[in-house]
């Protein structure tokens, strides 16, 4: 599939230059573009390597004299980034399943297929299962008894979708999510130590060792429209009402979502987040890479988060936090320059401890 420039630019609603009429039928970096590639050039270090590439087409930012950098065209949106998702949607050439149902699927005579939809190989659609129309199941994924996708569900190959769970339209899943496990919920007959422990903030009591007995998880999984979930995460049923995830947020790699946790609206949670039960994050919230959030705490509306920062307790709307455990981001960046400091500091004492206490002197 090509475009001219024209039609990338007015797809885009950039301005464009030079000999509009030049095919595109991919993108790629300045040093390794060539004649047919779009170059990706919008900041200055990047232009100043589409000499090593054969690019003669490139996206460059607003003012960029195209003509000095031998291209023949060029396209020069207001906001180059947010570009770059309309030139990748047009330019992406996807898995290649296509519409229709592969013969080696399973599909229960009860389960409710959409038109339009693609089943790979090896699939299984379970009893009562209802999939949307123009939905993409990939090779060996599961879904379970009376699980129901919406409209455009894409699903990479083996992902696995539980009983019961309710995904909504335009959902995208990676390879190997695995949403709809039983949560991670035991308890004992008597007090345990841990919950000594937690009361006190150290002391396990006088609480003997005991079996644990699992808390079976009678709640489903809610998904909204237009999530998009990646590789490896999983999430688990809730308890008693459904894990939910709201509508356009977006979960990156291996993240992990506890039995009951709720994630609101437009939420970014990036790689290897852990939510433990029953947290409730807000809308607009942004976890970085390898944050933890504790059980049953609320994260606040537009709250964000720096990679490896761990939230102990309820953070109120609109902070921005880091650390272990999470502070204010100026406030912990203050106690590292502050930690910093603190060798220094020692030995700047230590030569006043030498100073006023030397051998002979004045009390």
């Amino acid at each position: 599939m090509t475009y001219t420039v024209a039609q990338i630019a007015e797809a885009l609603g950039a301005a464009a230059f030079g000999d509009l009429t030049l095919t595109i039928a991919g993108a790629a970096e300045p040093q390794d573009a060539g004649p047919q590639d779009m170059a990706l050039a919008m900041s200055a270090t990047y232009a100043a390597r589409l000499s090593e590439g054969a690019a003669v087409v490139a996206m460059l930012a607003e003012g960029t004299d195209w003509q000095a950098l031998g291209l023949q065209a060029a396209i020069m949106p207001a906001r180059p980034r947010y570009a770059m998702s309309g030139v990748t949607a047009m330019l992406d050439r996807g898995q290649g399943f296509a519409t229709g149902i592969h013969p080696s699927a399973i599909i229960d005579p009860t389960a409710t297929i959409g038109a339009g939809v693609s089943i790979g190989p090896l699939a299984i659609i379970s009893a009562g299962a209802v999939i949307g129309a123009g939905s993409i199941i990939g090779p060996h994924c599961f879904i379970g008894v009376d699980a129901t996708l919406g409209e455009g569900a894409y699903l990479r190959e083996q992902v696995s979708i539980g009983a019961r769970v309710r995904v909504g339209a335009r959902v995208i899943i990676q390879p190997g999510a695995r949403i709809g496990g039983d949560g991670f919920s035991f308890v004992t007959a008597e007090p345990s130590t841990v919950e000594s422990a937690r009361r006190t903030l150290g002391d396990q009591g006088q609480a003997a060792a005991q079996p644990w007995i699992r808390i079976h998880s009678l709640g489903g999984i809610s998904i909204g429209d237009d999530v998009e979930i990646g590789m490896g995460c999983t999430i688990d049923y809730g308890t008693i009402r459904d894990t939910k995830i709201s509508n356009n947020t977006k979960l990156d790699n291996q993240v992990h979502m506890g039995h009951n946790v709720v994630i609101g609206d437009n939420c970014l949670i990036c790689g290897q987040v852990g939510i433990a039960g029953s947290a409730v994050i807000g809308n607009n919230v942004v976890l970085g890479g390898q944050c933890g959030v504790n059980d049953n705490i609320f994260v606040g509306d537009g709250v964000i988060a720096g990679g490896g920062t761990k939230l102990m307790s309820n953070v109120p709307a609109g902070r921005t936090m880091l650390g272990y455990p999470a502070t204010q981001m100026d406030k912990q960046v203050e106690q590292y320059k502050a930690l910093r400091r603190l060798p220094r500091l020692l030995r700047e004492v230590a030569e006043l401890r030498k100073t006023v206490f030397k051998p002979g002197g004045d009390d």
